[in-house]
């Protein structure tokens, strides 16, 4: 179930979403002011966890040591 990052326009607020679907519809408001000015924002957790992904599945892999 992917996880959606997103930033209200109106206070700033930061907040995720859980989606359990990515054709799922959802309108989505700022859980802090109520606004739907809202903007899905880049994780930087994705990125750091892809880019540790290859390291870790190395040390798990069938006789490594």
């Amino acid at each position: 179930m992917p996880i959606y990052e997103y930033r209200c326009e109106e206070c700033n607020e930061h907040f995720q979403v859980f989606v359990r679907s990515p054709s799922q519809q959802v309108k989505l408001t700022c859980p802090k002011c109520e606004s739907d000015r809202v903007k899905k924002v880049v994780s930087l957790l994705g990125v750091s966890a892809a880019a540790s992904s290859s390291t870790s599945a190395a040390s798990c892999a069938p006789g490594s040591t």
